[in-house]
């Protein structure tokens, strides 16, 4: 069976040989072409293509591995982006992303978002602080209460930490939709910067009340799992694509996956994971051309039947 690397290298290679060469070319050029849009909170503009690292930076010691990841995070900066997502939870993904960026002195490129995952507020503390270490940094562009984990104490915790300078803004994530009646209770009680939930063309529970409700609140909002969790591209990866993907510039599921997600006007940023060169070159189109309107984003989910 055709996996997505092999239709990729396949089927479109010739496409993205052009990105390649467009992405490296605006490296070079004064302003980045991935589009950008505002944090909510302070008007930052905030790209809206970044990297997860669930996994695919769990790479420990392994010399070979790094450099690809390496090669990721180049691909990710020069196309404009800078958002990397990780997590304690992630294994050696903080080490791993805090080493590179360290080696290629790009941390200034990066917008580092991590997480808090543990009970307890000596225990938050001592983990966010060995991610500053890991990371190899003196502050957090975004940090997280991963799935909710004791929130309430974190939370009083991150204020701190803001407050501090330690971290520059705060926010809290989860994975399932199960859990959005708790993280829709948070928005409306709380005041953070950052939600990150699960959202894709075949996941659109978010779009009833969580969407809304953080445009509402002015809460930037980053999207994980835009691919279904992984399942819904390996469903695709023998299907031809739909008209509308032409007419907004895909030139793959991929891509219109993505742009699915970014159609929507209160996601800020997606965070697709991946460990590959060409699977971020894919990716990062995305952040640039035309995005779906409602009667488009509905072409795609009917596509997907």
């Amino acid at each position: 069976m055709t996996t997505r690397r092999a239709f990729l290298q396949l089927s479109a290679a010739a496409a993205l040989a052009a990105q390649s060469d467009r992405i490296a070319h605006a490296a070079d050029s004064a302003s980045p072409p991935m589009h950008t849009r505002p944090i909510p909170s302070t008007k930052e503009p905030l790209p809206v293509i970044g990297c997860g690292t669930w996994r695919t930076f769990d790479a420990g010691d392994d010399p070979a591995r790094r450099r690809e990841l390496a090669d990721v995070l180049r691909v990710l900066f020069a196309a404009g982006g800078s958002v990397i997502d990780s997590s304690p939870m992630y294994g050696s993904s903080e080490a791993v992303a805090g080493a590179l960026l360290a080696q290629s002195h790009t941390r200034d490129k990066a917008f580092i978002a991590t997480k808090v995952w543990t009970d307890g507020r000596e225990a938050g503390i001592a983990q966010m602080e060995q991610s500053l270490r890991l990371w190899q940094t003196d502050r957090i562009d975004l940090m997280q209460i991963h799935n909710l984990l004791d929130w309430r104490t974190h939370l009083a915790t991150l204020r701190e930490w803001k407050a501090a300078g330690k971290v520059r803004y705060i926010g809290v994530t989860h994975y399932t939709s199960s859990a959005f009646p708790q993280v829709e209770a948070v928005l409306r009680s709380e005041r953070i910067d950052f939600v990150q939930i699960n959202y894709a063309a075949n996941d659109r529970d978010a779009e009833a009340r969580l969407l809304p409700l953080a445009a509402e609140r002015g809460v930037a909002v980053i999207v994980n799992q835009p691919f279904g969790g992984g399942s819904l591209l390996a469903s695709l990866r023998n299907r031809p694509l739909p008209d509308v993907a032409q007419d907004i510039g895909c030139t793959s599921w991929a891509q219109l996956l993505l742009k699915f997600v970014l159609g929507h006007p209160a996601v800020t940023c997606v965070i697709p994971g991946t460990g590959r060169r060409e699977y971020m070159i894919d990716n990062a189109h995305a952040g640039i051309g035309a995005y779906p309107d409602a009667a488009m984003r509905k072409r795609i989910a009917d596509a997907l039947a």
